[in-house]
């Protein structure tokens, strides 16, 4: 997504120069003079086919607009969903839904202070005592949910232990 921004940002930017000066060709230029005649518009005074394609341009510069407004709500809802996604754990910021990650490397158990590095990108660390001795599991699944009052638990998949955790990375 990070490279697909700027491209995307580009792109919005230059819509809305582009609609304005978004013409659809007269039709008889359009369609073939074989098809021009097929559908009947060979029939029409220039006066009439003057009003056709002035209906046409409106139709075009309408989709071209609509497009360019879809366009730039999609970026905005998009980045706003990435701002949340990168933000959850920070002042309980996001949804009520879990964080499903894999820690990065070896666990080895739950300990007070303890670090977690995600392979999301996200570091938590943990605030509470909680211990789970014995365990070493490679890149175990975890799952953080928020609680109340801003505070996080982490728990690894398969196994009962939770640890309170705050973010900080």
């Amino acid at each position: 997504m990070h490279l697909l921004r700027p491209l995307l940002l580009a792109a919005l930017l230059a819509l809305p120069a582009l609609a304005s000066a978004q013409q659809a060709p007269p039709i008889e230029q359009a369609m073939s003079a074989e098809e021009f005649r097929a559908a009947g518009l060979d029939k029409l005074s220039p006066d009439e086919l003057a009003r056709l394609n002035t209906w046409l341009d409106r139709r075009v510069q309408e989709t071209a607009t609509a497009a360019v407004a879809a366009a730039t709500e999609q970026a905005r809802e998009e980045g706003r969903r990435e701002v949340v996604e990168k933000n959850r754990g920070f002042f309980h910021f996001g949804s009520e839904e879990p964080i499903v990650a894999a820690i990065e490397g070896e666990f080895t158990g739950f300990g007070s202070r303890k670090r977690y590095r995600l392979d999301n990108g996200q570091v938590w660390e943990q605030t509470d005592a909680a211990s789970l001795a014995g365990v070493r599991v490679n890149n175990p699944k975890v799952r953080i949910r928020p609680g109340l009052m801003g505070v996080w638990w982490m728990k690894i998949d398969g196994y009962n232990t939770q640890a309170k955790v705050q973010r900080i990375e």
